[in-house]
């Protein structure tokens, strides 16, 4: 903890017995943040926890549907794969992912982590669904770049959410069960896409009620918003002292921890910080270098994560492999995003965030680049799990990383600004890869993924700060 906590008490070792127990006994008290940072695991945490994890469930889901579905589009709309249509058709949710993430991503720090969470989550259920009634392909390019910006929009907000919510401790690990939940979304869609592509159920295509299947998110608004509480830490930083306390309270409630006193902050928010004030503290140190860190990383790293997953099915087919053995092949690699993420959830224990990060991305690479020379459909599925596998334990590990090396009144437009880069970065991919991978074959396509990754590695080992088993108040001290 930071120096304006003052001597901090520590809570017994056993979550068993700590709700039994009566407040620390020592003079001095937690602030509000020492004693979300200190606090063991209640059942609202885990609460919160598992509808932020269902909700980027429907997140995934959207983002890895066109490229499962992409060869089905392609005979429905009679769309050549080498065509500009396509590459708008790939690239139409990033376009939208990028507005979403620039315009909205600091919207959780103007309204609250709680409301932003939910908005967003209805925003993309609705035009998700609308998609699934396009009449052409002009239709549903455009339902795709509104879908994409609620799901621009939500990534930020859940990481800020759950970074302030959870325990410095069990930070890392409960939110990667989060993302786990989520990562299912993936193998599930390119498996529903391997069933559903070559259908037409009473005269609806497949596809369709594969879209309209990711505007199932919607309905999990009904049974939780009313139950989903804020972050303390944000109704702090707005200045809303008794509304931060009473929150807290509940959160120390349902950890069986009797929260009697909490020592004043150091330097208390008197106001909602305005724009133009949270760029200025952004341009503070130590936030303004890891500001440009984060801004290097998303300009990159998209062409690691995104560039596989969106591409991978155009790689096979461009192997003479069919559509429906294609797809397949992409839907068994899928499998290694929610194996990946499991693996994440001790490792972020483990090994410290920052050096998991640069492990990971590295990881990445290696196998995308055996991925793209592998000659055999055994190989492609082995070498395209493993890339997977890496790509989600990178993909949790920076995910907790950002929402930790900013403070709470900053957070949501900190990592909102810097990922829009990173979707308009994977939106213009198709534009960048394609014709590489066309002209030059895979191999050329990831070898310029593989320096881009090398590039990130060094740029977060460089500029990024540890963050592992450090308090917020720690790691932030302004």
């Amino acid at each position: 903890m930071g120096a304006a906590t003052g001597a901090q008490p520590a809570f017994p070792s056993s979550e068993a017995g700590i709700a039994a127990s009566a407040a620390p006994q020592s003079a001095d008290a937690f602030t509000v943040g020492g004693w979300m940072d200190n606090m063991p695991v209640g059942s609202l945490h885990r609460f919160v926890v598992w509808v932020i994890g269902i909700g980027l469930f429907f997140d995934m889901y959207e983002i890895f549907l066109v490229s499962s579905i992409g060869t089905a589009l392609q005979s429905e709309y009679g769309i050549n794969p080498h065509s500009t249509d396509f590459k708008f058709l790939l690239a139409s949710a990033f376009i939208g992912m990028f507005v979403g993430s620039f315009l909205l991503g600091s919207i959780a720090d103007r309204i609250g982590r709680r409301k932003a969470f939910l908005f967003t989550l209805v925003w993309y259920s609705f035009f998700s669904l609308a998609g699934a009634f396009s009449v052409n392909a002009g239709m549903l390019v455009a339902c795709r770049v509104l879908t994409g910006i609620g799901v621009g929009a939500i990534y930020p907000v859940a990481d800020s959410f759950l970074s302030e919510i959870l325990p410095k401790e069990r930070r890392g690990r409960l939110a990667a069960w989060a993302y786990t939940t989520s990562y299912v979304a993936v193998p599930l869609v390119g498996f529903l896409a391997v069933w559903l592509n070559p259908l037409h159920l009473g005269g609806v295509a497949g596809w369709r009620i594969i879209l309209a299947i990711g505007s199932l998110g919607a309905v999990l608004v009904l049974f939780v918003q009313h139950k989903l509480p804020e972050s303390p830490r944000w109704l702090l930083a707005q200045g809303r002292v008794q509304e931060a306390h009473a929150m807290l309270r509940r959160f120390a409630g349902s950890a069986g921890v009797n929260v009697s006193s909490i020592t004043p902050e150091a330097k208390p928010h008197q106001h909602p910080m305005r724009l133009s004030e949270r760029i200025a503290l952004l341009r503070q140190a130590p936030y303004g270098k890891r500001y440009v860190m984060l801004t290097i990383f998303h300009m990159l790293q998209g062409f690691g994560y995104y560039g596989f997953g969106t591409l991978a099915s155009t790689v096979v087919k461009s192997r003479g492999y069919d559509i429906t053995g294609g797809t397949l092949f992409i839907a068994l690699s899928f499998l290694g995003y929610p194996v990946g993420s499991l693996l994440s959830i001790p490792l972020l224990n483990w090994i410290e965030r920052r050096t998991l990060v640069v492990a990971s991305i590295l990881s990445i690479a290696v196998f995308g680049l055996c991925f793209a020379y592998s000659n055999n459909s055994m190989l492609i599925v082995c070498f395209g799990i493993l890339t997977t596998c890496a790509s989600n334990v990178f993909s949790n590990a920076y995910h907790v990383y950002q929402s930790e090396i900013f403070p709470a009144s900053v957070r949501s437009t900190a990592i909102g600004s810097t990922y829009s880069l990173s979707r308009f970065v994977s939106g213009v991919l198709p534009f960048i890869l394609l014709p590489v991978l066309n002209q030059q074959g895979a191999g050329a396509m990831f070898g310029i993924i593989a320096a881009a990754l090398l590039t990130v590695a060094i740029t977060i080992r460089t500029l990024g700060p540890r963050t592992t088993r450090r308090s917020q108040d720690e790691i932030n001290p302004v």
